[in-house]
Order: structure tokens, then C-alpha cells, then sequence
């Protein structure tokens, strides 16, 4: 069964006279373990099908089904609660929190559910990540890139079910970003993390296991379903 699913997943709004199918009708299985990219042009739908797949938003109808839960059918507190147990975030504006060193923010997730993070498995994400030496500063004492690997580490922490990447090297050089993205890849390998990614650059979608193509809010390649 797969890990996420989405059954004719809709998303209309209006914006003045016109309406907008920003999403119209997304049919998209994902696999445990699997990490896909999904690529399209701006406006083509990509990040809001990222909302509805993280719960951020609610669809116009449809249905997303992560480890076997509808999450549309929770209440709002009971999908906040889903959400910080089952997804892991990682956005291009990295989202950490200045007054915590590295550490602090990797755990965090853990911790704000009332949780011990696993030490073990914690550690060896950090290791992965190369971010030994850095456990103790503060975001702004960091480059770009370890800035992300510290977002990519705390996505993981928690253990999620899946992590969903929204453009995580929109904000880096081409470099930093390949290195960024090998480093997500080796992670979601080595601890079969299944990974999203939402990117416009096809370069970096490469890395990816499966690409999916994305326009005009319908999937035209690689939904499998």
C-alpha cells in the first residue's frame, strides 16, 4: 500500500472575475521509501498540491491519505497534531529558529510533542549530515547550506512518514545545492525516508527515484497510478 495517496484532489479559488484550478484533479501513489520530485513551471500547481500533501491547506474536494489516515476527515487540531507526528518540512527559507543552536532546532519537533528524541538514531542523522561540529551555534553563524542540512535533519527526527521539500535549494548555489540534495538523497536512502520534492529545476530532480510532471494543476507524467 502506498505511503501517500491522493484521489482526485481538487483546489479552485477565485481570483477577481476569474476562477482558478490550481489543482484539478490530482491522482499521485508514492511508495515507502520512494524519493520523487515533482517539476513544473511556476503557477503549474506544484506548491499547492505540496500544501494539500502536508495539510497546510484543505482541497476543494478529493482526498490525501498519508500512512493510511484520510487527513482531510481530521479536525484542525487533530491534523496539527497528525502533522507534526507523521510529516517532515523542509523549505527554502529554512525555517529555523535563531535563538536555538543546531541541536536545539533538530530536536525540536520531537520535544514539542512531548517526546525524547531517539539519541541513537539522531546522532547518526547528524553524522550523516556532517553537522558534528556545528551542534552547538546559532542559525546566523551558518552558511546557506548547513542551514539546510539542520532543516533537513530536524524534518527527520521525528521520524516522519514522509518529508515534503518545497524547492530546499532555492536559496543555494548550484554547488551548495547539488551537495545539499546528495546529502537528502543518502539520508532518505540509508533510513528509507520517503521524500517529496517539489523543484523547477530539472537538474536537481535528476537525483531524484521518480520525477513527476506537473501543469496547469494536472499531473501529465510519472503519478502511477
Amino acid at each position: 500500500m502506498p505511503i501517500l495517496e491522493t484521489k482526485s484532489l481538487r483546489k479552485y479559488y477565485r481570483s477577481g472575475e476569474t476562477a482558478v484550478h490550481a489543482l484539478d484533479g490530482i491522482d499521485l501513489q508514492v511508495e515507502k521509501s520512494e524519493f520523487v520530485a515533482v517539476v513544473g513551471t511556476s503557477g503549474s500547481g506544484k506548491s499547492t498540491l505540496l500544501h494539500m500533501l502536508g495539510g497546510l491547506d484543505r482541497p476543494t474536494s478529493g482526498t490525501v491519505i498519508v500512512d493510511g489516515k484520510e487527513i482531510f476527515l481530521l479536525k484542525d487540531e487533530e491534523l496539527t497534531i497528525f502533522r507534526r507526528r507523521k510529516i517532515g518540512f523542509v523549505f527554502q527559507n529554512y525555517n529555523l529558529v535563531p535563538v536555538l543552536n543546531v541541536y536545539e532546532n533538530i530536536v525540536l519537533p520531537v520535544q514539542l510533542d512531548g517526546n525524547e528524541p531517539d539519541q541513537e538514531y539522531v546522532s547518526q542523522i547528524i553524522e550523516t549530515l556532517g553537522l558534528n561540529s556545528k551542534l552547538n551555534n546559532l542559525p546566523n553563524n551558518l552558511s546557506g547550506g548547513q542551514q539546510q542540512r539542520v532543516a533537513i535533519a530536524r524534518a527527520m527526527a521525528s521520524k516522519p512518514a514522509i518529508i515534503l521539500a518545497d524547492e530546499p535549494t532555492g536559496n543555494l548555489d548550484s554547488k551548495t545545492s547539488q551537495d545539499v540534495l546528495g546529502l537528502l538523497k543518502v539520508t532518505s536512502e540509508k533510513f528509507r525516508q520517503t521524500v517529496v520534492m517539489i523543484t523547477h529545476n530539472i537538474e536537481i530532480a535528476q537525483l531524484a527515484d521518480r520525477i513527476v510532471r506537473i501543469e496547469d494543476g494536472k499531473i501529465m507524467g510519472g503519478g502511477r497510478v
